[in-house]
């Protein structure tokens, strides 16, 4: 019964208890403000590229774009996928991890009057009075932080979409 009695009054080693019990929660909070700025800055850089890239593809040339069957030249395309990609109009390195399954769409759109009526002509007459605009949509699975630790995270995906007039050259 002493022995018992001593273990119990024993406050050796409580330090050692409370910090493993605190353990859990101190991890939370050192580990998710890690993993949300990743997300942030990964979401970024992906809405960085789409950006770019409706840019580059709003330059082109009009006569790349064909209203008539709401297709981009396929040059125009690639490049613009490389831009989003890595950056550059020709091959790079990868913006983001996950790259391999991840997905970018160039899509045209074509309308015939502006939003007050007004019939549209100019440079825009070469493809029968109609604007192309161009939308640039990009999907990628977020890689997180802790994965190196064993951890998996339900599929999350980053997801990024630009609209931009075709301005022409």
């Amino acid at each position: 019964m002493a022995l018992v009695d001593n273990l119990l009054k024993d406050k050796r080693g409580s330090a050692s208890v409370e910090l493993m019990l605190a353990m859990p929660l101190l991890l939370v909070l050192i580990v998710a403000p890690l993993e949300m700025g990743n997300y942030a800055m990964d979401e970024h850089a992906l809405v960085k590229g789409v950006r770019d890239a409706s840019l580059y593809v709003a330059h082109q040339d009009i006569s790349k774009f064909n209203c008539a069957t709401n297709t981009v030249d396929a040059t125009v395309v690639a490049t613009a996928k490389n831009i989003v990609r890595g950056g550059q109009t020709g091959t790079g390195n990868d913006r983001l991890n996950g790259w391999s399954s991840g997905t970018t769409t160039v899509t045209l759109n074509c309308v015939t009057q502006a939003t007050d009526g007004t019939t549209l002509s100019g440079i825009y007459a070469l493809n029968g009075g109609k604007v192309p605009i161009v939308e640039v949509t990009a999907t990628v699975p977020y890689t997180a932080v802790l994965v190196n630790l064993g951890f998996r995270p339900s599929s999350i995906t980053l997801s990024a979409s630009q609209q931009a007039t075709v301005q022409g050259i």
